[in-house]
């Protein structure tokens, strides 16, 4: 009987054991999680068998289970605070950014407005926006300037934002009219070239790129030089840069984001160096490396544009770096003082044939545009 009981218990235990496995290893998205539940399995396992051999009445035995099962326990409860505290830091996601609140005739939207109705007013067919998050404000703001009073949802209309990488993505298969975006990489203007397009770049007003670190570091002012330095891996502790003996932690953004190629031209001719990885589960198909979000711990470093750092996530626990003794204000933007100033662009393909395209891009580059550039919080790039 103890052997069809063995039999029995430690089948069922295997069983259940591992879907636990499983569903732990996907829930977590970390190989060591996956690791631990099995260990935990076959920790339950062997001793299950020892009570039905009669085996657990030893002392010794009881004492080996005990401390396992409190080691099983203990791990939970370190990665759960691990969680929350990781949690209770990260600030810069572009994911956390509720979008909803800036949509166009919106109730209670946040979204810019003229004092009164502007000269432009579109008809269908109305031109497709896309582009980055950070510029979703602006030219969500043109929309409720010139478009027929709708509803207009930031995921899924005729004024969405899919961020950098999958504005460009839309442009060049045609889904998007008109984009909101940074300069465009080599890669989307190799892109281009293959499909036979040609893209079309009207600037329509300026912003900083931004480096930030947590409130209490007590480096608040570094070089251009020393910045190529940090995130190529030259300079690698604090304390070379007059703040505390604490090694740096640079994070990047994903490739394909506006921002990470923002540093990339930052950098120059220097080589960044690889971006803070984590390691994730997709599905059923296995572990992949992605880079970390940012996380406001006192060691890191992470970069951005500065009205999304400032307005779009409403936080007090980052301050904005100097480069070269300059912020990046208004003024040093306007003046191009700060040394990180780009413009950003509406992007449209040069054979698209919405008829609106021309009276659109007029607007946006004449005084009421423009001042909607101003009043969403960024520089017009026409005064």
């Amino acid at each position: 009987m103890r052997v069809l009981g063995s039999i029995i218990l430690s089948g069922i235990i295997l069983f259940l054991g591992f879907y636990l496995t499983v569903i732990t290893l996907l829930w977590s998205g970390k190989e060591l999680y996956g690791l631990v539940s099995a260990g935990f399995v076959f920790t339950l396992l062997i001793f299950a068998n020892l009570f039905v051999w009669g085996l657990f009445s030893k002392k010794s035995i009881k004492i080996a289970f005990i401390s396992l099962l409190s080691c099983f326990i203990l791990f939970v409860v370190v990665e759960r605070v691990k969680v929350w505290h990781l949690q209770s830091l990260q600030v810069m996601s572009t994911q956390d950014v509720d979008l909803s609140v800036y949509e166009p005739f919106s109730e209670d939207s946040l979204v810019a407005k003229l004092a009164k109705p502007s000269s432009l007013q579109l008809d269908e067919p109305l031109l497709k926006l896309d582009g980055s998050t950070a510029l979703y404000p602006v030219y969500s703001a043109f929309a409720n300037a010139a478009y027929p009073e709708s509803t207009y949802h930031f995921a899924n209309s005729e004024v969405q934002s899919t961020q950098t990488s999958g504005a460009w993505a839309n442009l060049l298969k045609e889904s998007a009219d008109v984009i909101f975006v940074p300069e465009p990489p080599s890669s989307i203007q190799n892109q281009a070239e293959s499909k036979g397009v040609e893209l079309v770049l009207n600037p329509i007003g300026k912003e900083a790129f931004v480096f930030f670190v947590h409130k209490d570091n007590q480096v608040s002012d570094v070089s251009l030089e020393q910045i190529q330095q940090i995130y190529a891996g030259e300079i690698s502790n604090w304390k070379e840069l007059g703040g505390k003996d604490e090694p740096i932690l640079a994070f990047q953004r994903p490739e394909d984001s506006g921002s990470q190629q923002m540093l990339r031209k930052v950098m120059g001719t220097k080589r960044l160096m690889d971006a803070p990885k984590d390691q994730r589960v997709t599905g059923m198909g296995g572990i992949i490396e992605e880079t970390l979000d940012y996380e406001n711990r006192k060691n890191a470093i992470g970069f951005s544009f500065r009205f999304f750092s400032e307005s779009m996530v409403q936080n007090n626990k980052i301050k904005h770096l100097k480069i070269n003794g300059m912020s990046p204000s208004i003024e040093s933007i306007q003046q191009d003082s700060y040394p990180f100033v780009s413009p950003f662009y509406a992007v449209h393909l040069s054979s698209t044939k919405n008829p609106n395209l021309d009276h659109f891009l007029e607007w946006i580059k004449s005084e009421e545009g423009q001042s909607l550039v101003e009043k969403s919080g960024y520089v017009p790039y026409y005064e």
